[in-house]
C-alpha cells in the first residue's frame, strides 16, 4: 500500500475545517461552486467525478485522489472506469500523470473494497 487513502480524506477533512472557519465565506462560495458544478446536468455526477479524479491526477494533488476516488466508489463507478479515465490522464499528462493514475487507482481500490465490505 502506497498510502492509507481514507485515513488522507478524514485528515484532510479536519484541516479543511480549520480553514472553514478561518475563511467563512471563501469556503462559503467554493461549496456553493462544487455543488453546482457537480449537480446533475448533460453530464451527470459521476461523469464529472471521473472528470475531477483526472485533473487531481493531471495536477498531482492527492487530496484530490482522496476525494474523488471515494465519492467515484459512491457512485458506483467500475474499476475499468478508472482505468480508462487513467489511461486518459496519462495520454495527457505523460509519465508523471502515470504514476499519480497508479495511485488513483490504488485509492479507488481501498475506497471500493471499504464501501462493498
Amino acid at each position: 500500500m502506497i498510502k492509507d487513502w481514507d485515513l488522507l480524506a478524514r485528515e484532510l477533512s479536519a484541516r479543511l475545517g480549520d480553514v472553514r472557519g478561518g475563511t467563512p465565506e471563501v469556503m462559503k462560495g467554493f461549496s456553493a461552486m462544487a455543488k453546482a458544478a457537480t449537480a446533475d446536468g448533460v453530464l451527470n455526477e459521476k461523469t464529472k467525478e471521473l472528470i475531477a479524479l483526472a485533473l487531481g491526477i493531471a495536477a498531482r494533488c492527492d487530496g484530490c485522489l482522496a476525494f474523488h476516488a471515494k465519492a467515484l466508489a459512491r457512485l458506483g463507478a467500475t474499476r475499468p472506469e478508472i482505468m480508462e479515465t487513467i489511461g486518459m490522464s496519462v495520454y495527457m499528462g505523460g509519465g508523471p500523470s502515470l504514476m499519480y493514475g497508479a495511485m488513483a487507482l490504488e485509492a479507488f481500490d481501498q475506497f471500493s473494497s471499504s464501501a462493498n465490505g
